[in-house]
């Protein structure tokens, strides 16, 4: 909350009301550095009664298992930025679209990657028809992760694919829809051990022509020499590049950069960009699920919906890892 979400809604000017933390000390230390109107609040009913009374939207940044407690706490018709991922299983995230049915809820998952300045400007070059057709799309990333910065990832089951590069799932399917196959191989670390996979291979297959590949290495611990972090999108008329510069010597980040090419022109362009996925994206997503809210005619890309399919893919690249590749006997 303190890195991402306080920091993009004070840039936007919208007033936060409180929050609610296990930790008391650390929810009094957000309300002091970003000015928060109400103290911190010593329990969640406090908070909830209150931003009710104030027809306030929720923001649940909390871990995946969390989120259906407290959906079940919170009123009907309330407007809600549920943080990814959409629960930790494809039946946790058909149990949580349930329940915002049931309630009425208006809410959205918080993929706020598809928010960030060089992918809103990526969208905008691939609409405009500068690639062509794009048929070839990749991501990745070779740095290394500091896990134990999220403690309440050591005993997870699943851990690299849904809690962070379901980003990057969730971006392709918004880009290229949902693939036809999906291959899924991944992998854990030597160490430390109780973490569960750590570095994947996945593959979004669409027809014969048309495929997207996601690469990520988070153990990576020789340096930022040769870290890699970048998303690619080819098309028969041009070519696009966004260096992802927050995972680069993470968590001091580096500058992200957008490129395009025209085949037309043979020569790299650079897009002039303002802000980054930290913080700025989460702007984005916020402002889209209020805008909904205001209109409920007007179209979000991050509803429930849109994250339920994010999950079947997730759920599709788990299950593909478990039976998947052929044996080779000798």
């Amino acid at each position: 909350m303190t890195d991402a979400h306080l920091p993009a809604y004070t840039i936007a000017g919208w007033k936060v009301i409180g929050v609610y933390d296990l930790d008391l000390e650390k929810s009094k230390a957000a309300c002091k550095k970003f000015s928060i109107v109400h103290e911190a609040y010593e329990d969640l009913d406090g908070l909830i009664g209150e931003a009710s009374r104030a027809n306030a939207v929720f923001d649940l940044a909390v871990p995946a298992n969390k989120i259906l407690p407290i959906l079940d706490l919170l009123p009907e018709r309330a407007t809600i930025l549920i943080q990814k991922p959409m629960g930790e299983t494809l039946a946790e995230a058909k149990e949580i679209a349930k329940v915002c049915t049931q309630k009425n809820f208006m809410a959205a998952i918080n993929f706020q990657l598809k928010f960030a300045p060089f992918m809103l400007a990526a969208k905008d070059i691939i609409a405009q028809g500068i690639l062509g057709t794009v048929y070839d799309m990749e991501l990745k990333l070779c740095t290394y992760t500091p896990w134990h910065l999220w403690d309440f990832l050591k005993e997870k089951p699943r851990m690299e694919v849904l809690y962070h590069s379901i980003h990057y799932v969730d971006l392709i399917r918004s880009f290229l829809g949902i693939p036809v196959k999906v291959y899924g191989s991944l992998a854990r670390q030597l160490a430390p051990l109780h973490l569960a996979e750590t570095r994947s291979s996945i593959l979004l297959s669409y027809d014969e022509f048309t495929q997207a590949r996601i690469l990520t290495n988070h153990g990576h611990r020789f340096g930022t020499t040769h870290q890699e972090s970048y998303f690619k999108a080819e098309g028969t008329k041009g070519a696009l590049k966004i260096t992802l510069g927050l995972s680069l010597d993470y968590p001091k980040g580096k500058p992200s950069k957008l490129e395009y090419y025209q085949i037309e022109e043979q020569v790299w362009k650079e897009v002039p960009l303002i802000g980054d996925w930290f913080p700025h994206a989460f702007i984005g997503s916020m402002s889209e699920l209020q805008l909904a809210a205001e209109d409920p005619s007007y179209e979000i890309n991050h509803d429930i919906e849109a994250g339920l399919q994010t999950m079947e893919l997730v759920e599709a690249i788990y299950n593909s890892n478990a039976t998947g590749g052929t044996t080779i006997n000798r």
